[in-house]
């Protein structure tokens, strides 16, 4: 029979580990987060480009065109301008996510249940929920830098000045409705997506985990369906983050951006302007997200429970 010394021991070495546990999600998903959208970023400052400007028809052509003039001008770093602002939100924001998603799939037993999928979905979406609460001021701040050159702002806290001093600290928040209900399906159908085929792959072929490439592939196919189930949203609330720098303050709700965007620019040129960009950028970036969330974790798992 154990004495009460040795229950005290094993309920303080269960808090270590899920105290660890966290920690790896959290360094996991920072570094997973901030991999992927340094890759894509020249992509990811065209696509906003395009999306915030209705006078500019958007083709394959033009997206590569405005990366070469962008080039031709400013130089190569001037493709990633916004990154920082970028990497200071994706780095908690992606870190949240995760870690946040690990703790929601323990809270709603999502692997214990008979028919997981609903579960896996809500668990995504209350991540992506808490990580876009978090960190929305820095998306917004990412965002207007994208939109700039280099004489706009010279980094995050010079954004944050002149939005205070022109339009007040409201406006750090415009977009952030449209974010989280845009992030619900976004969120949601990406971790679910990604986690049903991880486990359909190794219901198939008995594997413990697929390797990174399968995982390369299932967060491609997340990142495909994710975005695309959140798209229009996302046209939304990037017309609601820029307006105050396109001197156009004709986005200041949901419901008059939607109105405003439809009678302008109809369904498809405008609840869907740059999709096909995102084809291209969405799964590379959330492929990799993905794939070196799991990689990382499982070798810091490794390092830090070694087995005997």
């Amino acid at each position: 029979m154990r004495t009460s010394h040795e229950k005290s021991d094993e309920l303080h070495k269960n808090d270590e580990n899920k105290k660890s546990t966290v920690v790896i999600s959290l360094i996991s998903g920072a570094c997973a987060g901030g991999l992927a959208k340094t890759v894509i970023a020249p992509l990811d400052r065209t696509k906003i480009n395009f999306q915030i400007n209705k006078h500019i028809k958007y083709s394959f052509r033009n997206a590569f065109g405005f990366i070469r003039r962008t080039y031709r001008r400013e130089g190569f770093l001037a493709l990633y301008r916004g990154n920082t602002a970028t990497l200071a939100r994706i780095l908690p924001y992606a870190a949240c996510q995760f870690a946040a998603f690990e703790q929601f799939k323990k809270l709603l037993k999502v692997e214990k249940a008979k028919d997981p999928h609903a579960r896996r979905f809500l668990a995504g979406s209350l991540a992506g929920i808490v990580s876009s609460s978090v960190t929305y001021p820095l998306d917004l701040a990412r965002a207007r830098m994208a939109i700039t050159d280099r004489c706009g702002y010279k980094n995050i806290w010079d954004v944050f000045m002149q939005i205070y001093s022109k339009d007040g600290p409201r406006f750090l928040f415009r977009g952030y409705l449209a974010t989280v209900i845009g992030v619900i399906p976004y969120a949601g159908t990406s971790f679910f997506t990604n986690e049903t085929l991880k486990h359909k792959y190794c219901e198939l072929t008995g594997e413990s985990k697929p390797n990174p490439f399968y995982l390369l592939i299932f967060g491609a196919c997340a990142g495909i369906c994710g975005q695309t189930s959140s798209y229009p949203l996302d046209i939304v609330r990037r017309r609601m983050q820029t307006s105050g720098e396109l001197n156009c303050d004709q986005y200041t709700t949901i419901r008059q951006t939607l109105k405003k965007v439809y009678v302008e620019e109809g369904v498809f040129r405008g609840f869907f302007k740059g999709l096909s960009m995102n084809f291209v950028k969405g799964p590379i970036a959330t492929g990799i997200s993905f794939a070196s969330y799991d990689t990382i974790k499982h070798s810091l798992q490794s390092i830090i429970y070694p087995k005997s």
